[in-house]
């Protein structure tokens, strides 16, 4: 067996079933399940009928670069989107199954375990895959700490020179897994500068780029942000997005990385080893999503309304904000998390995830303790009873 799955760590669901293992939930009200960030609004019946149309492509083995008009329509969105001046559509755009794989993927392409003491830096507290694929590559994950003081934006400056010097790849998240923050343009300048002066990869995790709630100001991307800054070819860098949240597919594994031409040409040569190509037909049906907006902004609006619901019921008790983006709530909890988040399943019927769960200890605190991550993805009335609950359940302390 390879040595380095024993350093792979529980993952948060496996924790929390095990936090919560031999609790009886109070059987007097219906369970809620906000802990897993998993889209539960309808697929749009048009994504439905052109994936039930392209049924015939399961006859044909897909190709890894995938089909030109699907390449063509994420560049079409991209360039609309992030006010892009072009992006080539057979050089610096790949599908892929989805941007979980490949964002795992991408670091087993780019690490060089071999040369030094190879580091990748993460966002704390984070999305587990990124910790995950850098150790099976042979890599030492380092984490920059996202706090309230820096509006639960990463720090930058927050690891030495000497350490910098042997990070080979750096993941960001934007907006934000759990808080929902977004990234500035300052803030890229800064991580672009240090990615020119040592060579390291960034890979922009962006799956939540199209859960925001204003609707004059979408959130920045990696790819606009190079741009403004005069970064042409987009140098080390790649950003990674999904139909999953944008769309409610999360069962169609559709996703894209885009970015650096050479990036793309090796990561290509990784999968096509791999056997990571895309079925024809989720090709003919994600071409029909990233073409179309109107079914994205009434998501927005599905997930606007529940905030307007639920935060006026928990901004006493747990002074709950809307996020820039995404579908969370981060909360700061009045007791230990973990605690919390048990007391709430066994007195409330309700499942969250800790946020100790989300991150590590790093420089001295570990950013997601006493913190509380609830997804939104319920219907409306029951992240609305669930609101009430947890503010109950707040009030008590």
């Amino acid at each position: 067996m390879n040595p380095l799955l024993g350093t792979l760590r529980p993952y948060p669901f496996e924790r929390l079933r095990a936090l919560v293992s031999g609790s009886t939930p109070n059987s007097a009200l219906a369970p809620i399940d906000l802990s897993i960030g998993e889209p539960k609004h309808r697929t749009p019946e048009f994504i439905r009928a052109a994936l039930a149309a392209a049924l015939d492509g399961l006859a044909a083995y897909p190709a890894t670069a995938g089909l030109p008009a699907l390449r063509e329509a994420i560049a079409a969105w991209l360039t609309g989107r992030h006010r892009l001046s072009g992006i080539d559509p057979a050089t610096q755009v790949l599908p892929v199954n989805g941007s979980r794989e490949a964002l795992f993927a991408f670091a087993q392409s780019v690490i060089d375990p071999g040369r030094g003491t190879a580091l990748v830096a993460c966002p704390n507290p984070f999305y587990q895959i990124y910790e995950g694929a850098a150790l099976l590559a042979g890599a030492t994950p380092v984490f920059l700490n996202a706090t309230p003081t820096n509006g639960h934006r990463v720090n930058f400056d927050s690891l030495p020179e000497p350490v910098w010097r042997n990070v080979q790849l750096v993941y960001a998240c934007t907006p934000a897994n759990p808080s929902g923050s977004v990234l500035r343009l300052e803030d890229w300048k800064r991580l672009f500068e240090l990615s020119d002066r040592h060579g390291f990869a960034i890979a922009s995790d962006e799956c939540y780029s199209e859960l925001y709630y204003d609707e004059e100001n979408p959130p920045l991307g990696a790819l606009e942000a190079a741009q403004r800054l005069g970064r042409g070819g987009f140098p080390r860098l790649v950003v990674f997005s999904s139909l999953s949240k944008r769309s409610n597919v999360p069962g169609m594994r559709s996703g894209f990385v885009a970015g650096d031409a050479a990036l793309l040409k090796d990561f290509l040569l990784y999968r096509t080893y791999h056997g990571s190509a895309m079925g024809i037909a989720v090709q003919r049906a994600s071409i029909a999503a990233w073409s179309d907006e109107s079914h994205v902004r009434e998501n927005r609006q599905r997930y606007a309304a529940k905030y307007r619901a639920v935060l006026p019921l928990l901004r006493g008790p747990l002074s709950a904000e809307r996020p820039e983006g995404g579908f969370y709530l981060w909360l700061r909890t009045p007791i230990d998390d973990c605690e919390f988040v048990r007391l709430l399943l066994l007195d409330y019927n309700v499942r969250a995830l800790p946020g100790s769960y989300l991150s590590r200890a790093a420089h001295g605190v570990n950013p997601g303790a006493n913190y509380v991550r609830v997804a939104l993805v319920a219907p409306l009335d029951e992240c609305v009873e669930a609101a009430g609950r947890l503010a109950q359940l707040a009030a008590r302390f």
